[in-house]
């Protein structure tokens, strides 16, 4: 099962996908419970972030994966079948994908689309947190607006894919999908 989480900064997604990947593997029994984390550590902003959610998945079992580029390689490497694995984010995950000197460059949405895919061929149940950065983010310069591009095209291909989508308002989850 694929389930995608979106909802704007700060609005409660990264916590009601957390709850969501033990609640669904409670229910299935046992499995290995993977944190796919894409965020590139740079920055105190970005730091802060990472320790923040840090502190938010500690004692609740998951085994952290650090994958700023190359989802497919890192679902074949690291998870194993039958697995439960939460992925954060699929923005971070485009930007690096994008901007990266090893990231995919043009070829960012065909990356994610096969890493997704490999995940889900491995995994019992694929979690994936994103946004909606048009709607945040001023598309004032040619790379935001290549971003924003690039970013709605794989989120609307990770919609079509997902079993469910739900969207985070204000802390309220609002099922748009399954």
């Amino acid at each position: 099962m694929f389930y995608l989480v979106t909802g704007g900064s700060g609005s409660g997604k990264s916590a009601y996908a957390e709850e969501l990947i033990l609640r669904l593997r409670a229910g299935c029994g046992d499995g290995d419970l993977y944190y796919i984390a894409t965020m590139d550590p740079v920055g105190g902003e970005t730091m802060r972030k990472i320790e923040a959610h840090r502190r938010m998945r500690a004692g609740k079992g998951f085994q952290t994966i650090e994958c700023r580029t190359g989802l497919a390689e890192c679902a074949r490497e690291h998870c194993r079948k039958g697995s439960f694995a939460l992925v954060e984010c699929l923005s971070n995950l485009t930007a690096n994908e994008l901007y990266r000197e090893d990231g995919a460059k043009e070829g960012t949405h065909d990356a994610i689309l096969r890493g997704m895919e490999a995940l889900l061929s491995v995994c019992r149940t694929v979690v994936a947190v994103t946004n909606d950065v048009s709607r945040e983010l001023p598309g004032d310069s040619r790379e935001m607006l290549r971003f924003q591009r690039v970013f709605g095209q794989i989120n609307a291909s990770m919609a079509r894919m997902a079993d469910c989508v739900t969207e985070v308002v204000y802390g309220i989850p609002v099922e748009v999908k399954g």
